[in-house]
């Protein structure tokens, strides 16, 4: 039963004067509306009203109205393509469902015919529209940009045509209805008198010029919506931009700050760090928009008198306040103890948005008007704000990732020299001996009657070499208790003095074969005693000893020397004329396994864990220890601290003594004898290992 010729086409063959016009959506929903509000305001009236929504689902939009309309004329016919429910029915009003496939369903019509007055508007669509789910068909439903091609014409003439063109229509759906089609057209579609088609055009255009500015209004709201979402994604963009140039939070805050306070025509425009325990901050970031104004950069920002923030902490949620002058008390907390903050910063409205991640606070954006008269913060500001802390927070994440990941390939690189030094050193500090030792024994073995003589030398050189395997295996598990923490200490007051003098006998008994340099010890009798371990303290001091006399030759010299550093602290100095080290190293030294010349083609032996092991003990007694040298052939000096013990002693006079070099090379100034209260670093090495023997 689909019809395929379009009523506009037969309104036009039958009135050729007409010319259509071009309508959008927009203007045909305002003449629509205008002409239903003329028959609603005309009261008593019973006028034709024939209309045709194309589809069911624009019908449904507009199906109250007419409902009213029916109550005021029995002649209300509603067409519509079925949907869903849409059918043949007469209720209220008549309603024609006709077949998807006929020409009306590309067509919008308004037929309102009176007895005082006639109007009609028959459009066509000029795209026929497409097959579309259901969420795609309510967007083409409110495009408003939809055009037609129509007559909108208040003729008589013009619009019984079309009233009767549409009524044949009706009658080849409806044909029950034949009877009722008869006596509108004998009713409507009749000749008028003269002065009976007099229209007034007042309450018509009444209504008409209001939809049209209520369209108008939602344009503009639209507008506004639309400008502020491109201006959000222009920040957005402008970040994401940032991020992808840099990883560094400052570059990318300082992009940001700049780009939301000229966006959002702040005053001043903030952005800090601060975590939910931070007691303050410091302003890392600021944007004023006049340089007049007072700036907040690198000001301390306290936060625990800060109100607001303790809130944000709490609630993770945005606060604004239009005026600070008269907040709102419900809302708020109490912004007294923030009066002084707001009066020196001009503070008069207020917006802080929290930048969070996963529940975690990183920091906040703070944005102020300090005019005289308050603002009052919308929601499309509040949102930009919001939107622009999402992206803040979710780049702070990436570059603090980041710089995790730099530091743990930073270790990792460390772990892997770690590695390749262990292989080298080990390589070749233990197969070194053990070939000394594997040879020894072999010749021992292989050579029975061996003179006395030289047998005695193949052991003691068998002997040399296992106890220089030993001390480095030693040196092994000593650093790996130091830096596991497994290390007990037992802490008491000890003599520096009895230290250095255990240290220098060490020495001698270790390096009796070789030739020293000149050692020099000047401790002041008047040196507190410090606070530390002493077995640990004298493994410092010899260790420290034998980096210094290794790396200097014999003609040279090394000193040691104590003072107090400041009032709880005491700096032990061990200075000497050796090799030297460069600047850029004398952080490195102190690192594992760290040879200047590499592992396998030193001048002097060792494993490079002296300096290491120092550096744990040191740090493990509460103390620093660092390096200084001038670089190559200048000498190095090593120093370290010690707390001082809280207990004070009272030295004793020196005994009689010189400060004589000894055949050696050693010479002691004179030495600090410990009052009785001082722990004797000798005693309780052997009450230790009678303990142990115990």
């Amino acid at each position: 039963m689909s019809i395929k010729t379009s009523v506009l086409e037969a309104l036009l063959q039958s009135s050729p004067q007409l010319r259509p016009q071009l309508y959008f959506k927009s203007s045909l929903t305002a003449l629509s509306h205008a002409m239903e509000d003329q028959v609603l305001a005309a009261g008593a009236q019973s006028p034709l009203v024939i209309a045709s929504f194309q589809q069911e689902r624009f019908y449904r939009q507009e199906a109250h109205r007419y409902e009213r309309i029916a109550a005021l004329s029995p002649h209300v016919y509603v067409l519509a393509a079925p949907e869903t429910s849409f059918t043949h029915a007469s209720r209220d009003y008549e309603t024609i469902a006709f077949d998807p496939d006929d020409q009306l369903s590309q067509e919008w019509h308004l037929v309102v015919i009176g007895q005082q007055y006639a109007t009609c508007l028959v459009c066509q669509e000029r795209q026929a529209l497409p097959t579309l789910d259901r969420a795609d068909q309510q967007l083409v439903a409110m495009d408003q940009t939809r055009r037609f091609e129509g007559i909108w014409t208040f003729d008589r003439q013009v619009s019984c045509r079309a009233g009767e063109i549409l009524l044949d229509r009706i009658l080849r759906y409806r044909p029950e209805l034949a009877a009722k089609i008869a006596e509108a057209k004998a009713l409507f579609l009749q000749e008028m008198p003269i002065g009976m088609c007099e229209v007034d055009p007042d309450p018509f255009a009444q209504r008409l010029v209001t939809y049209l500015q209520a369209g108008q209004y939602k344009l503009q709201k639209a507008y506004r919506s639309i400008a502020s979402r491109e201006r959000q994604e222009r920040l957005v963009n402008l970040i994401t931009a940032a991020i992808r140039q840099s990883l560094d939070p400052h570059e990318i805050f300082k992009v940001a700050v700049e780009e939301l306070g000229q966006a959002m025509q702040v005053c001043r425009c903030l952005i800090y760090r601060c975590r939910a325990q931070d007691a303050e901050t410091t302003i890392a970031h600021e944007f004023r928009i006049d340089p007049a104004l007072p700036s907040l950069l690198g000001q301390v920002w306290s936060l625990q008198d800060h109100g607001l923030f303790q809130t944000i902490v709490q609630q993770l949620t945005t606060i604004s306040i239009p005026d600070t002058q008269a907040p709102d008390a419900n809302l708020l907390p109490d912004l007294a103890p923030l009066a002084a903050r707001i009066d020196r910063w001009q503070i008069r409205s207020w917006l802080l948005v929290p930048l969070v991640y996963q529940g975690r606070l990183l920091g906040m954006i703070e944005l102020h008007h300090c005019q005289a008269s308050p603002h009052a913060w919308s929601t499309d500001e509040i949102e930009l704000v919001e939107a622009v802390a999402t992206q803040l927070g979710v780049a702070w994440i990436q570059a603090e990732s980041y710089a995790n990941l730099e530091d743990l390939n930073q270790q990792l690189e460390a772990l892997e020299r770690t590695r390749s030094n262990l292989i080298a050193i080990t390589g070749h500090e233990l197969r070194t001996p053990l070939s000394t030792i594997q040879v020894c024994l072999e010749s021992l073995a292989s050579e029975p009657d061996m003179m006395p003589e030289l047998r005695q030398v193949m052991l003691n050189t068998a002997l040399t070499d296992a106890e220089r395997m030993r001390k480095l295996i030693q040196d092994f598990i000593t650093l790996s208790r130091l830096e596991s923490g497994r290390v007990e200490w037992h802490l008491e007051p000890i003599s520096i003095d009895e230290c250095v003098d255990l240290a220098l006998s060490s020495l001698r008994t270790r390096q009796s074969e070789l030739a020293l340099p000149h050692i020099t010890a000047q401790v002041p009798i008047e040196l507190p005693p410090v606070c530390a371990d002493g077995e640990w303290l004298v493994e410092v001091l010899s260790k420290l000893l034998d980096n210094a006399c290794k790396f200097t030759q014999p003609e040279g010299e090394v000193l040691i020397e104590a003072r107090p550093n400041g009032r709880q602290m005491l700096e032990v100095t061990i200075t000497d004329t050796g090799r030297g080290i460069e600047p850029n190293r004398l952080e490195t030294v102190f690192d594992r396994f760290y040879q200047e010349e590499g592992a396998l083609r030193r001048t002097a032996g060792g494993t490079g864990l002296g300096l290491a092991i120092c550096r744990q003990i040191v740090k493990g007694l509460g103390g620093q220890i660092w390096a200084e040298s001038a670089g190559r052939d200048q000498g190095s000096q090593f120093h370290f601290t010690l707390p001082i013990a809280q207990e004070t002693i009272e030295p004793a006079r020196p005994g009689v003594g010189g400060s004589a070099p000894s055949p050696d090379g050693i010479s002691n100034a004179p030495a600090v004898h410990a009052t009785p209260k001082t722990t004797s670093l000798k005693s309780n090495r052997s009450n230790r290992k009678q303990a142990k023997l115990r």
